[in-house]
């Protein structure tokens, strides 16, 4: 395999969490088990351009199918985020009702729906079909293809460039990342900007996120490698602020390179922080495969002591990162008896590869629990929040991914 990017022949392999079918694949009838398909999950390191990317075994189409379960509005922190977000960039930028926005992988309209209250004119392009359709509802203008260089300029004679574009936590899950940024440079007006949100590279190595590593996303970025990308596409990067979401992510502000837009200090404060933590040092990456082991054995010993214990351990969240988790450390319902999850697509199905059956949230109180796993543990505290009630009665909420915590 070649780096996606710089096309460097890739030899460096730093995780490998073996073979599990796409984390966001929910089977709606174990009937279906013999058709589930299983790929291996392995990230190589690009010892050039220091991009990590996954092994490729998919292409974008097998991911983000029609019944793509993953809607964004169904996490009230989302919705808040999106919310902020649209604010502070129609301020930053000075965006009107003469301005034109376009969000890349606008999902449910979580997002552009707030521009559309602020009457500034939108446009979202999502793949998967259910989705599409709830922006739709929404009354979201909204084109049902993915994103490429080619739609780009179809967009360009069709609508018009854009003076925003959004392509938050949607970097990383494309595979043609070279295609895509060519996409942005010919969509963007030549004083306009682009807007990337992604998990931050280093915050995986630091804190040993391994349970973000999926399929779906087939490049882990850190500040380093996207400046190298957008500089190669006549890009540049000119402002870029830390943001909470994912267990820590970066929110980059772009434009085009010969712009006259100042670069702010933050650029270069992260590039720093970058080099300084080893990001471009091959040996920084050398124990997420040790750290990623001793997580796998001491979940698997606690569910195994609970079970001995006749203990009811569940899940809360049918998230990719918690099915990564799962998968991984060969948990099925034998050691968890189900998972809840507000997401009505997802209920009543079960997770891909560990088969554990997905339940509304009520079920929590029509079960004798005594341990709630919080899989997506970065919306940790909203779980907790909406079923503190639960606490009352003895039950005990945990995270596993880096090491058994109790909440």
């Amino acid at each position: 395999m070649k780096c996606r990017f710089c096309k460097n022949n890739l030899s460096n392999k730093i995780l490998d969490l073996g073979s599990s079918p796409p984390s966001n694949s929910y089977l709606p009838s174990l009937q279906l088990i013999n058709e589930e398909k299983k790929f291996p999950l392995k990230l190589y390191l690009c010892d050039y351009c220091f991009l990590v990317q996954t092994e490729d075994f998919n292409k974008p189409e097998e991911l983000f199918t029609n019944d793509y379960a993953y809607f964004s509005s169904t996490s009230a922190f989302f919705l808040k985020h999106a919310k902020e977000y649209a604010e502070k960039i129609t301020k930053k930028i000075k965006l009107n009702n003469k301005s034109f926005v376009v969000e890349i992988a606008s999902n449910d309209g979580y997002l552009l729906k707030n521009f559309l209250n602020l009457q500034i004119p939108c446009l979202g392009i999502e793949p998967t079909k259910s989705t599409f359709l709830k922006s739709i509802e929404l009354k979201i203008p909204t084109i049902n293809k993915f994103f490429n260089s080619t739609l780009s300029v179809e967009l360009t004679s069709s609508h018009n460039k854009a003076d925003l574009i959004i392509a938050n936590n949607v970097y990383a899950h494309v595979p043609n990342i070279n295609d895509f940024t060519l996409g942005i440079k010919r969509l963007l007006k030549n004083d306009g900007t682009v807007t990337l949100e992604f998990p931050h590279l280093l915050n995986l190595i630091k804190q040993n996120l391994f349970d973000t590593v999926y399929h779906e996303h087939y490049s882990y970025l850190s500040l380093s490698t996207v400046s190298k990308i957008f500089d190669k596409f006549g890009l540049k990067i000119y402002d870029v602020e830390k943001i909470p979401t994912h267990g820590g992510s970066l929110r980059v502000y772009g434009c085009h390179k010969n712009y006259e837009k100042v670069e702010e200090t933050s650029v270069q404060n992260i590039l720093k922080e970058e080099k300084d933590f080893g990001l471009l040092n091959i040996k920084q990456y050398s124990n997420l495969q040790i750290t990623s082991e001793k997580v796998k054995k001491e979940l698997i010993e606690f569910l195994q002591e609970k079970k001995k214990q006749n203990k009811v351990v569940v899940g809360y969240g049918a998230a990719a990162k918690g099915n990564t988790l799962l998968n991984y450390c060969g948990v099925d319902k034998n050691l968890i008896k189900f998972v809840c999850d507000a997401a009505k697509s997802k209920q009543n199905k079960f997770l891909p590869g560990s088969h554990i059956e997905i339940k509304k949230p009520d079920d929590l109180y029509k079960n004798k629990i005594d341990y709630i796993l919080i899989l997506p543990w970065n919306i940790k505290d909203e779980i907790m929040n909406q079923h503190n009630s639960l606490n009352d009665k003895g039950v005990v909420f945990f995270t596993a991914i880096n090491g058994i915590k109790f909440l």
